[in-house]
């Protein structure tokens, strides 16, 4: 993948105190107008990548559909430099809505999750399992 700077490095919307407002741009993967990829500062699994908008909003319902279009078109790139770089055997993608939903930074990003066969014991469920009593609905 690319590292791409310049002028879209530089227009950020800001909000005090937000990390992902005032990230490094050598920190940036992807980039367009309006969104950046960037990986994951504490990953999950190799190549855990995160696709926020530039504009400071915490929900991904405040998104313009501009924004939506920038930031669903860097996730399909960053999956396929993934795939060029790390072969992952599939993917989860992820929002943390609000807080009730685990978000902890209160700016919007989209995990994008590489997973790898054999990462964890039986990944049946995925997402699913942010409420572990309700995530199994198979019979063994």
């Amino acid at each position: 993948m690319g590292h791409v700077s310049g002028y879209y490095a530089l227009s950020w919307s800001k909000a005090a105190d937000c990390p992902f407002c005032s990230l490094p741009t050598d920190r940036v993967i992807l980039s367009d107008p309006l969104a950046v990829a960037v990986r994951d500062a504490f990953p999950v699994s190799r190549g855990h990548t995160l696709i926020l908008p530039r504009r400071h909003i915490s929900s991904f319902f405040e998104v313009t559909e501009e924004e939506q279009t920038s930031l669903l078109n860097l996730l399909a790139q960053a999956r396929e430099g993934l795939d060029d770089d790390l072969d992952p055997a599939g993917y989860n993608i992820g929002i943390n809505d609000g807080v009730a939903a685990g978000q902890t930074v209160p700016h919007l990003h989209i995990h994008l999750i590489p997973r790898y066969s054999g990462d964890c014991q039986d990944p049946r469920g995925g997402v699913r399992w942010v409420i572990p009593a309700k995530a199994k609905y198979w019979d063994d």
